[in-house]
C-alpha cells in the first residue's frame, strides 16, 4: 500500500491514539511504517507483546553499535534504533487494531525503552571512557553526569507519558486513554500472592511506583481528579467541561511530544556525528529537564484553574 493511501485510510487513522497528541514526526514516518508492522504482524498472528520484546533486541543492539568510534558501526546502531522504534509504535497500533489491551503490554512496552537507553548509555560511558582524554582520567565523572541524565531521562519520559493519557482521558474517555490510579493498582497487589503469581505482582508493583511518582509530581492534577470523582461520581463528565479542558491541555502536547523518543533520538545522533556523546548527557539534564519544569507548571495550573471552576459549579451534571 503505497504511503499516501496509508495515511487516508480508516483503519490507518484508526490505528492513532489521537491527532491531538501525535507528534509531527511519528505521523510522516514512524505511524505509516508501524501500520505495515502491525499489519504484517496481524496476518501473521503475531500479538503486540512479541514486537515489543523485538524491538528491546534492536534497541540494545544499537547501543552496542554507539560503543564503537567507527561513524559506520553508529550508523548501523541508529538504523537498528529507528528500527526498534517503529516497532514501539506497531505494538500500540496492532493492540490498537485488535483491542489486545494488557497492563502487562503497556508494562513491558514502557520497559522496552528503558533497556534502550540504558545499553545506549552504558555504551556512551565506555566509549567517553577510552576516547576521551578527560573522562579517561575522571572515570566517576562521565558516570555522575550519565546516572543525573538516566534519572531525569526517566522522569521526562513518565510525565510526559501522563498528561498525554490525561489529555486523551478527556478527548477519548476512559476507555481511549491507559490512566490509572494509585489506589486501584494497591488493591490489585493485595489480591495477588507472591507464590502463585510472582511475575505478575513483582511488574504490578513496579507499574504502581512509577504511577505514584507521577501522581506525586503532579498534586493539582490529583486534587482535579478527586473533584471529578466527587461531583460525577458515575463518571459522567459533562461535554462542555472535557471540552474545555481538551483546549486548555492541547497547546501542552508539543512540549510532552518534545521529551518523547524522536527529538531526543535527533541530539544523540547529531552527538555522535560530532564524536561527542556526552553532548546527549549534557542536554538530558539541561534543555529537557527545563521543558520538563515548564511543562508541569503549565499544567498543573490549568488543573487548580478547572479544580476551581468545579467548585464554583461551572459544570453542572447533564
Amino acid at each position: 500500500m503505497a504511503k499516501t493511501n496509508v495515511k487516508s485510510s480508516k483503519a490507518y487513522m484508526a490505528s492513532l491514539k489521537s491527532l491531538d497528541t501525535e507528534e509531527n514526526i511519528d505521523l510522516m514516518f514512524y505511524r505509516p511504517i508501524g501500520y505495515g508492522w502491525a499489519c504484517l504482524a496481524k496476518k501473521c498472528g503475531i500479538g503486540p507483546n512479541a514486537i515489543t520484546v523485538a524491538s528491546i533486541f534492536l534497541g540494545i543492539g544499537a547501543g552496542v553499535m554507539f560503543y564503537f568510534s567507527d561513524i559506520y558501526l553508529n550508523i548501523i546502531g541508529m538504523i537498528l534504533l529507528i528500527w526498534a522504534n517503529s516497532f514501539d509504535s506497531a505494538d500500540g497500533q496492532l493492540a490498537r487494531m485488535t483491542g489486545q489491551y494488557s497492563r502487562i503490554g503497556r508494562i513491558l512496552d514502557g520497559l522496552s525503552g528503558d533497556l534502550w537507553f540504558l545499553s545506549i548509555y552504558i555504551a556512551i560511558c565506555l566509549r567517553e571512557i577510552v576516547t576521551s582524554t578527560f573522562f579517561e582520567q575522571h572515570h566517576w565523572a562521565i558516570w555522575v553526569l550519565a546516572l543525573v541524565a538516566g534519572i531525569c531521562h526517566t522522569k521526562q519520559a513518565a510525565m510526559a507519558d501522563y498528561y498525554r493519557q490525561f489529555h486523551l482521558y478527556f478527548l477519548k474517555g476512559e476507555s481511549g486513554s491507559e490512566l490509572e490510579r494509585a489506589f486501584t493498582l494497591k488493591r490489585k497487589l493485595t489480591t495477588l500472592n507472591w507464590k502463585h503469581d510472582f511475575w505478575q505482582k513483582l511488574s504490578l508493583s513496579f507499574y504502581t511506583n512509577y504511577t505514584l511518582q507521577q501522581e506525586a509530581t503532579a498534586p493539582a492534577m490529583q486534587r482535579l481528579r478527586s473533584e471529578l470523582a466527587d461531583r460525577y461520581p458515575d463518571g459522567k463528565i459533562p461535554v462542555q467541561f472535557r471540552e474545555a479542558f481538551r483546549k486548555a491541555s492541547l497547546p501542552l502536547m508539543k512540549y510532552t511530544n518534545a521529551l518523547t523518543f524522536n527529538w531526543r533520538s535527533i541530539i544523540l545522533f547529531v552527538s555522535l556525528f560530532l564524536e561527542m556523546p556526552w553532548i546527549y548527557f549534557a542536554c538530558e539534564v539541561t534543555l529537557f529537564n527545563f521543558l520538563l519544569g515548564w511543562m508541569i507548571y503549565r499544567h498543573e495550573k490549568i488543573c487548580r484553574y478547572f479544580a476551581m471552576e468545579l467548585k464554583e459549579g461551572k459544570f453542572p451534571a447533564e
